[in-house]
């Protein structure tokens, strides 16, 4: 059975890793750039405790390769930009283990080399489309200036991102829709003296900066101001004049952590990197096409609560265990392991997209991050984030098969799950389900 999946993102590299050592499987997973080339992935990111927990289920060995390369995410903080405290919630709360704080191309490097042999490097895809077999598909790429055909592919996956080339060959892209705020991103060396840590906020009106301290020993800045929706980030803003003016407290008097912040952000505007916060319709599987999508690809979502990266993994971990359930009872259809697949996911990633996006209130034109900020430490959103963090729909993981490299053959399910001080059973007398 031949399975072609496109990019080698976190989903794809999961994904790669989990299905090369399936029996009967012929994986391909073509990547664009070099093995070694992680560069365009150049700022950090935070991934939620749920991430965490599908995959130390799904893939305990990766799993503690990943939290080994970052530090956790334990504590959420925020404040005013004159260092009022707004919120300050130990994750232990609402979750049964920590996320984790990483650098993009570090993640990226640990989940590929993860995949080994699985990934094929300096692919350029130059067409994805049907072939004449019905429901199969075809893809057509250069490497090393061969050109390569792989025709009457049994499943193709696009994990290629949120401007997904499988998704336009297809179903086309979907159109955005635009959240009302614009996000800058860089990434900093670490001077702040034990000032910036753990995740923390700090607002001045709706205007937000966020960041944390990632290894080896650099901090992730992400600035937030409201944008009309749809509207083009203005060169203007993009000044250190116009960052000062933004995050300055009206009394002139920041708080340390919001100094150092605004410092190294004005320093840093040169490599900062520009968005809009939006969100896409979710697609997960084609209906005429045996074609599969996973995280950027099949949810482009708002950051506001960093389930991006997130849900990707949460994506690869639930496709990887129902495709290897699948094998395993020798069901090989791929429009079976689809709608098994869709139906997993579905309602999962709209209410991580719904709780996004409401929780970006606070950065909205006119927001008062006082109320907003209160709102969330009531008991119906921690409710809400105890379900996101917690509740992560699973099946049970199959035996892994001694084929291919580093293939394991031991159950996933029988691994002991590490436990961080501070971190005992949750609400339902388990730390895992």
């Amino acid at each position: 059975m031949k399975i072609v999946i496109i990019g080698a993102g976190v989903a794809g590299a999961i994904l790669a890793r989990r299905l090369s050592r399936l029996p009967g499987l012929n994986v391909h997973c073509l990547e664009r750039v070099g093995p070694e080339d992680h560069s365009e992935s150049g700022t950090g990111l935070n991934v939620g405790p749920n991430a965490i927990k599908a995959l130390r289920r799904c893939d305990p060995a990766l799993a503690a390769s990943v939290e080994a390369a970052s530090l956790p995410w334990k504590h959420w903080h925020v404040a005013m930009a004159d260092g009022t405290v707004l919120m300050d919630l130990p994750l232990t709360q609402v979750a049964d283990n920590p996320g984790i704080r990483i650098r993009w191309s570090e993640l990226y490097r640990v989940l590929r080399e993860g995949a080994g042999t699985a990934i094929r490097y300096g692919c350029q895809v130059e067409h994805i489309g049907p072939c004449t077999q019905a429901g199969k598909t075809c893809v057509r790429y250069t490497q090393d200036g061969q050109t390569i055909t792989l025709d009457g592919i049994d499943l193709l996956i696009g994990a290629d991102g949120r401007y997904s080339a499988t998704r336009a060959a297809f179903s086309g892209l979907p159109e955005p829709r635009h959240i009302g705020v614009a996000i800058l991103r860089t990434l900093v060396p670490d001077t702040s003296a034990g000032l910036i840590d753990d995740y923390g906020q700090w607002f001045n009106g709706a205007h937000r900066l966020l960041a944390f301290r990632v290894p080896p020993g650099q901090v992730y800045i992400a600035a937030t101001y409201p944008v009309e929706p749809g509207a083009p980030l203005k060169d203007e803003w993009k000044t250190e004049a116009s960052m000062r003016a933004t995050y300055t407290p009206a009394s002139g008097q920041p708080s340390a952590q919001m100094a150092w912040l605004l410092d190294a952000l004005c320093a840093n505007l040169a490599e900062a990197h520009w968005a809009r916060m939006q969100e896409s319709d979710v697609l997960f599987a084609e209906p005429q096409a045996d074609v599969l999508y996973l995280g950027d690809s099949a949810h482009g979502m708002a950051p506001t609560l960093g389930q991006g990266a997130t849900q990707a993994m949460e994506d690869a971990c639930a496709a990887a265990l129902l495709i290897e359930a699948e094998v395993a009872a020798g069901r090989l259809a791929a429009r079976g392991w689809l709608q098994a697949i869709d139906a997993a996911r579905r309602e999962r990633i709209r209410f991580v997209m719904a709780l996004s996006v409401q929780a970006t209130d606070t950065m909205l034109a006119g927001a008062d991050p006082v109320a907003g900020t209160r709102w969330k430490t009531e008991a119906p959103f921690l409710a809400d984030l105890a379900t996101l963090f917690r509740d992560v729909p699973l099946p049970s993981p199959q035996p892994s098969p001694q084929r291919g490299e580093g293939a394991n053959p031991t159950r996933a399910s029988s691994l002991p799950l590490p436990l961080e001080e501070g971190w005992g059973e949750g609400p339902h007398g388990r730390n895992f389900p």
